[in-house]
């Protein structure tokens, strides 16, 4: 698609935001709506952030990728959208005003800011998590889409952004000059060495929110118990099955998500004796750039790969898998389409103390084949992989 029909799309979008707004009355005025993007950590961040302010007493609800939540009431957001269409948006907003709360929550993506679903909420504060490679086959360039993604700050009354990632300098200086303030954080907050098994990836994650929440004034120790006691949002490096091996399941779709996941399970859920089985896909008719770079970094930390489907909608699942494959080097991997089939294939090969790690589905609950979204659920996939091998 080109970028001046992308554009004609977008004033159609910002039409019906603009609509949205005047139907629900411009509801994210009467909230503190704390907006999280990034590349990868959005959601974890989100939900951190969400369950802090929960812990706190604050009267909250948020929108991630996963669900959204509203009082005590759970919606499910869609096929493959994180982000709501704006009609969808401002009605929860306005139910969480009904609801009496104080703050909103609010993952936003760079989709999201480009098309103008987010027009007319102006952010308490706005947080990027990092911005790595992905979505170029939408934004172009790196450049276009760091520039996205700092709309979000643009429109932020606080720019809470984080010192360690590639986007930093780049990102501080687009808002320098804006109203906003800009608050830095890393990984290296020293509260968090009081958190057992944090992962090096997911430190950045829990700098961010502890920062957010101290800067709308919620006390430390009241942050460190929360922090303590949170759980990892569903599909976020969850261990499903812990007997003689171990299988995981994230939502890893990306180079760095790779990089940061397999790494982790390598230092901190692999013994000596163990092998690590990596079965993932990549989306079809989404940055096709990306997909040597996710087979050269699970070829890094994998020591048997099975590339399989992965939403691959209108495009040829092997030829997927093959463009993948380009970037895998001195490792072993299968091609199996059928992900039921690639699950049932890694399990039924898992020696004691391997882990098999299922990327790229996680949480979603439809996988598209052609233009067609059948049901798909990654954690009866894998149970039902397990019983298969318990019969045989």
């Amino acid at each position: 698609m080109s970028r001046y029909i992308q554009k004609l799309k977008n004033l159609y979008h910002l039409f019906v935001a603009i609509v949205a707004n005047l139907w629900y009355g411009f509801p994210s005025r009467r909230l503190k709506v704390i907006g999280v993007t990034g590349t990868d950590g959005k959601t974890t961040t989100t939900h951190l952030i969400y369950h802090i302010l929960k812990t706190a007493g604050k009267k909250v609800s948020m929108v991630s990728s996963v669900y959204a939540i509203v009082g005590k009431k759970e919606y499910d957001i869609g096929f493959h959208i994180t982000t709501p269409n704006p009609f969808a948006l401002q009605k929860l907003l306005k139910q969480s005003i009904v609801n009496g709360d104080e703050y909103f929550i609010l993952e936003t993506t760079s989709h999201a800011l480009d098309q103008f679903r987010v027009w007319g909420i102006n952010y308490e504060v706005g947080v990027v998590t990092n911005i790595t490679h992905e979505h170029l086959d939408y934004h172009q360039t790196f450049e276009d889409y760091v520039k996205t993604k700092a709309k979000l700050l643009l429109n932020s009354k606080m720019a809470v952004i984080n010192e360690s990632d590639k986007s930093y300098q780049f990102l501080k200086k687009l808002v320098q000059s804006s109203k906003c303030k800009v608050q830095s954080y890393n990984s290296k907050l020293k509260v968090l060495n009081q958190l057992s098994n944090l992962t090096e990836f997911n430190r950045c994650n829990y700098a961010a929110a502890s920062l957010v929440c101290r800067k709308l004034g919620i006390n430390e120790e009241i942050i460190l118990k929360a922090m303590k006691v949170f759980k990892l949002p569903k599909g976020r490096l969850e261990v499903v099955y812990d007997k003689e091996f171990k299988i995981i399941i994230d939502f890893a779709h990306t180079p760095n998500a790779f990089e940061n996941v397999l790494k982790a399970i390598k230092e901190n859920y692999l013994n000596n004796s163990g092998r690590l089985i990596h079965v993932f896909g990549a989306a079809g008719l989404r940055d096709q750039s990306k997909r040597p770079l996710m087979g050269q970094v699970s070829g890094k930390y994998a020591d048997l790969i099975i590339l399989t489907e992965e939403d691959y909608r209108t495009e040829d699942p092997e030829k997927i898998c093959q463009q993948i494959a380009e970037g895998i080097k001195d490792r072993q991997y299968l091609i199996i389409v059928d992900r039921q089939k690639a699950i049932g294939k890694a399990i039924s090969l898992v020696k004691k103390n391997d882990i098999v790690i299922l990327t790229g589905k996680s949480h979603e609950k439809s996988l598209c084949r052609g233009k067609t979204e059948y049901p798909w659920d990654e954690f009866e996939a894998a149970k039902t992989a397990i019983s298969n091998l318990k019969t045989r």
